[in-house]
């Protein structure tokens, strides 16, 4: 026992002069201190191709083993001819619904990987998925005309009750149709657009807007869910009053909802509220950057509203980019560091503002390297499953802190998927355009 006290008390003397050495050996004249390596959370700098696709295949192969587009009948078994539908038949149940808005988002990041990395498969996904559908619902039209308009599992689909109903897949059917070149789409695609122009309720000067949680009320999600296919609608068919109606959106929006000292979105306003609380949702200022970005990748040059739609982005960036966490993510209320941090908001963000640099709106030296952190976050919750991690589940509109604080995360929340999808595709062409250099230990483009 002496002699293994002895040991211990000798071993601890050795470790202190040893350590005691080392600490006298590192020091300003001796070591360059600022090339030491930091315990960065988040991997830190340039992202590799290789190791993108490596994280969107593994999404790829979760969604296309779990996303069928199978038609079945009451008893499950599958059906061919698609004339033999009828009230009880329906979509083969998958992991996800594929007539969702977030499964408009995920076909239009499968079209965005098929252009950055010259594999077909992902424009596959898109296609088969989208001209199924509107088979289905041609046959279901038919239906119903020999049916006294019977309803069935895809009436919303047919006949849109809400923006969540039809305009993100729409703006994916549209950008489906031009890589086709084809019109079998035209069809679905016209009712939808038709719906958002005509359909869906408006205040009285025209801005989109539903009568919950409150009567007159305006969603931020909904520049989304209706600016994108009005613009691509407008690129489609030359028809300048669809450009108009999605720029006055965007302007209509902003003047009541965008915080021009914060740069941020608040997520709803109410036209029966004397006072607007401000809750910045990242998940909406997501929907609402995204919009923008897709709005000004196909308006006009020269359309009037180009440059104020241009600032609200300029500005809108700046906010958002104060806001990132040292994780490379974004919170889930962006302004609020004691919520959360998101997984869907940061790879919306990642997404729009990467897209925004390729295209020449915003500047790469500022911009670049935050975005090369935020995909670098999102990739982390990226299981090896593909499930993505860490996204807050379909969320209404509150009116106080809690309501947005505790919204669970859920693998099974489909809001994270496609922004995953379209952060990696233009993350890959971000990479592929500028020069990325680690400089004096921080990442650099030129």
């Amino acid at each position: 026992m002496k002699k293994l006290k002895e040991s211990t008390l000798l071993t601890l003397v050795t470790l202190f002069f040893v350590s005691t050495a080392l600490a006298q050996q590192i020091n300003d004249v001796n070591t360059p201190l600022h090339l030491l390596q930091p315990e960065y959370p988040t991997n830190y700098g340039k992202p590799e191709k290789e190791d993108i696709i490596k994280v969107i295949d593994r999404v790829y192969n979760y969604l296309n083993e779990n996303t069928p587009a199978v038609l079945v009948d009451g008893k499950g078994k599958e059906i061919t001819d698609f004339s033999k539908v009828d009230q009880r038949s329906k979509l083969e149940p998958g992991t996800f619904r594929l007539t969702s808005y977030e499964w408009g988002v995920t076909y239009a990041g499968m079209l965005e990987l098929a252009k950055n990395t010259g594999d077909e498969k992902y424009k596959e996904y898109t296609v088969e998925r989208l001209n199924f559908l509107s088979e289905v619902l041609s046959a279901y039209e038919t239906f119903e005309k020999e049916n006294n308009r019977s309803r069935h599992s895809l009436s919303r689909s047919l006949h849109p009750h809400a923006l969540d109903d039809c305009g993100a897949i729409c703006a994916a059917m549209i950008k489906t149709s031009k890589l086709q070149n084809s019109n079998e789409l035209d069809w679905i695609i016209q009712r939808y657009v038709d719906y958002i122009s005509e359909g869906q309720f408006r205040l009285t000067d025209g801005t989109l807007a539903r009568n919950r949680p409150q009567d007159n009320t305006i969603w931020l999600d909904d520049m989304f869910m209706g600016v994108p296919a009005l613009a691509q609608m407008g690129k489609y068919t030359g028809d300048w009053k669809y450009f108009n109606d999605a720029a006055n959106q965007i302007k209509l929006f902003s003047e009541r909802m965008f915080n021009f000292e914060k740069g941020l979105f608040m997520h709803g306003w109410v036209q029966e509220m004397e006072i607007h609380p401000q809750f910045h949702w990242g998940r909406a200022n997501g929907w609402a950057i995204m919009a923008i970005v897709e709005t000004l990748e196909v308006l006009p040059e020269d359309h009037p509203q180009r440059p104020y739609i241009l600032n609200i982005l300029k500005k809108h960036a700046e906010g958002l980019a104060r806001l990132q966490d040292g994780t490379g993510f974004w919170h889930q209320l962006v302004d609020q560091k004691n919520t959360y941090l998101e997984t869907s908001a940061t790879a919306i963000y990642a997404y729009s503002i990467a897209k925004s640099i390729n295209n020449g709106w915003l500047d790469a030296k500022a911009y670049g390297p935050m975005v090369c952190l935020a995909w670098n976050a999102v990739a982390t919750k990226v299981n090896e499953k593909g499930q993505v991690e860490g996204t807050c589940v379909g969320t209404g509109m509150g009116f106080d802190p809690a309501f947005y604080y505790y919204r669970p995360v859920n693998v099974f929340a489909a809001h994270g998927y496609g922004p995953v999808l379209l952060a990696g595709a233009e993350i890959i062409e971000l990479i592929e355009k500028y020069d990325l250099k680690i400089n004096d230990s921080s990442l650099q483009f030129y």
